[in-house]
């Protein structure tokens, strides 16, 4: 075993790959950038080498510097996580010349995988079933079109390097197919530095089922399947394991063609091989096909973990060391079922923005496994994925599992951004979902409901001014007077929308508060306030913003009603931009007349591209903001001229 590793990753990967390590007694050390200095991987590992900088090209990404960090530690190997560099195998074999071992699969096995169009044909060969499409390296718009009416609509363009869904985008028609390959072609080149796609059919009752395998260069065992079919934008939102409505005829089936795919490359290490599987009719064993292989440990691995009892981490320790297969096909069995949700700092209502801020306030529920990267008191910043954790749930039964990712949402705590911790949870309740009649569309059919904002009960208001008073034990007599209480007032603010509340106090552990056109009881017993009977939430205050974790947490912004802001604002005039960002294009010039709807600029954010459009019909007037820029949250980008009366 290993004495020392170097981890080139950050985040909750890094501190994932840090706790097995402890375990096997392998000292660790961590890199990190400039801004990442204070992160929590930083402090668990042993050691930390700084590799400059901010964005991931100035960081993580730096191939170089990370093996001049391990040289100069003296780690013996480099664990890559997944992200960054993890699937390039220009570093795996700089890593091995500099007498590194490189924990993951071969530079070939990761060249073979690479790319999807040369994958597919190496499938073919070993004789996994692959989606028919087209996956040439004649990259003519008119040859590309062509293939698309031959496979028949709809299609998927997809990039042919990466993945994530980066570079892909669903076409429905002819109508559509020039746009969608243009904006592919550049969210893959900004991406992967490379804009070649490939175009398949697209399943239209499309099931995301996926093999975790393991292999020893020369053996390999697969691990069950993971269900990831619940997603956005082909982004994974909620994994978990085993499948609903699997046979094991099927399982045996996908498992047998998982692992065909991994001799086929001699590959080591953790790998996942992804199907799409046709899930109109149930499954069945000759309705799955090939998507592609990641080579590399994936972000819902835990899940697999938890069914099986196996540390996959470990397991990549082991093999890289030089130790065979930790064990064989018929010593691994499955064990109940898992749930995996990947909580974000995203504003789900506001079309799954990204977003930053310090956490000022972070719990997670104590029965369930949070694996996460960050602390109460840690910035969320634009730089790199907003994830904040992954929550993890494992039961007897999918229904018991399903049950205990409700409670650890419930009890999941995040105040100082804003999160999808609602959307997780409005999923959980989906009746899609809890029957396991799931598929990639779930989302994106039941967006609207999923998304639908519910009534703040009266108890959260009340409470919410209640601790804007800031009623504590040394001001239990405050607002007082020898003859009646005093009334307070107090304003709140909830998404622009102002909230007046009446606070009249009847004595140290009694209060009256009036609020929303409702009177409200609160009593205190035994430290506990009470609204009206209710019990209330745990809240939290930072500065001037309360957030009571009702409903996932609701946020309120205490109003100095002396120091408001009267200005009415610049409503449609000026499109901002909605996130910290580069400006990758405008797409307007001053006199350009625009109709409402209309691109104007392409913002990219937290690795995926926005395009922000106009808020009415109008005439563009100035441009403020040149591309290539890199802007702040609100910063004005483009204005239109002012409405005629």
């Amino acid at each position: 075993m290993f004495r020392k590793i170097l981890i080139a990753n950050r985040g909750e990967i890094a501190c994932r790959v840090i706790d097995t390590a402890r375990k096997l007694g392998v000292a660790t050390v961590a890199v990190h950038s400039d801004i990442d200095a204070g992160a929590r991987h930083v402090s668990l590992a042993d050691e930390a080498a700084s590799l400059g900088g901010a964005t991931p090209a100035e960081s993580y990404l730096r191939g170089d510097a990370i093996i001049t960090a391990a040289l100069a530690t003296k780690a013996q190997a480099i664990h890559p996580g997944y992200g960054f560099l993890s699937e390039n195998p220009d570093f795996v074999d700089a890593v091995e010349a500099a007498g590194l071992v490189f924990i993951g699969p071969s530079a070939a096995a990761i060249r073979a995988m690479g790319l999807k169009d040369a994958a597919k044909a190496l499938m073919v060969e070993a004789g996994v079933p692959v989606v028919p499409g087209y996956h040439g390296s004649d990259q003519d718009d008119a040859l590309l079109a062509k293939e698309a009416d031959a496979i028949g609509y709809p299609v998927l363009i997809k990039a042919v390097a990466g993945g994530g869904g980066k570079g892909m985008r669903l076409v429905e028609g002819l109508d559509g197919f020039a746009a969608a390959l243009a904006s592919a072609r550049s969210e893959a080149q900004t991406a992967f530095g490379n804009p070649d796609v490939l175009v398949e059919k697209f399943v239209t009752s499309p099931r995301h089922i996926e093999i975790q395998i393991f292999g020893d260069g020369t053996e390999a065992v697969h691990l069950f399947e993971r269900d990831c079919s619940l997603q956005r934008r082909h982004q994974k939102v909620i994994e978990e394991a085993p499948a609903p409505g699997m046979t094991l005829e099927m399982r045996e089936a996908m498992g047998a063609a998982a692992v065909r795919a991994a001799k086929a490359i001699g590959y080591k290490g953790a790998g996942t091989v992804e199907f799409i599987v046709d899930g109109s009719d149930g499954l069945h064993p000759d309705a799955f096909w090939f998507m592609e292989m990641n080579t590399r440990l994936q972000v819902e691995h835990p899940v697999t973990e938890a069914i099986t009892g196996v540390d996959l981490v470990e397991w990549q320790l082991r093999v890289a060391a030089g130790e065979p297969l930790p064990c064989r096909q018929s010593a691994l069995s499955i064990s109940g079922h898992a749930f995996e949700a990947r909580l974000y700092a995203e504003d789900a209502p506001a079309g799954f923005l990204p977003a930053t801020g310090t956490l000022t306030h972070l719990k997670f529920a104590d029965d369930a496994r949070a694996d996460t990267g960050v602390r109460a008191g840690d910035t969320i910043s634009p730089y790199y994925d907003p994830m904040i954790a992954k929550v993890i749930v494992h039961g007897a039964t999918r229904e018991i599992a399903l049950g205990q990712m409700r409670r650890a949402l419930t009890n999941t705590e995040v105040a100082g951004t804003v999160t999808n911790l609602g959307f997780l949870g409005a999923l959980c309740d989906h009746q899609g979902f809890a029957s396991g009649n799931v598929d990639t569309g779930l989302i994106g059919r039941d967006l609207d409901a999923l998304l639908a904002a519910l009534d703040i009960p009266q108890w959260v208001l009340a409470q919410a001014v209640l601790a804007a008073a800031d009623i504590g034990e040394a001001q239990q007599l405050a607002g007082f007077t020898l003859w009646a209480p005093l009334v307070q007032q107090i304003v709140l603010d909830r998404g622009g929308k102002e909230i007046v509340g009446l606070m009249r106090m009847h004595g140290p552990d009694h209060c009256e508060i009036q609020v929303a056109g409702r009177s409200v009881q609160a009593v205190r017993k035994d430290g506990q306030w009470r609204f009206d009977g209710q019990a209330g939430a745990n809240v939290v205050r930072s500065g001037n913003t309360i957030t009571v974790f009702a409903q996932y947490g609701i946020a309120f912004e205490v109003v100095d009603p002396l120091a408001r802001d009267a200005a009415a604002g610049i409503g449609g005039n000026v499109v901002e931009a909605p996130m910290p960002g580069l400006l990758k294009a405008v797409l307007v010039a001053p006199g350009a007349e625009v109709a409402k709807g209309a691109a104007l600029a392409v913002l990219e954010a937290m690795k995926m591209e926005h395009t922000l459009k106009a808020a009415r019909d109008g005439v563009v007037a100035e441009v403020l903001c040149e591309t290539g820029a890199q802007v702040e949250a609100g910063v004005p980008l483009v204005r239109l001229e002012e409405e005629e009366a």
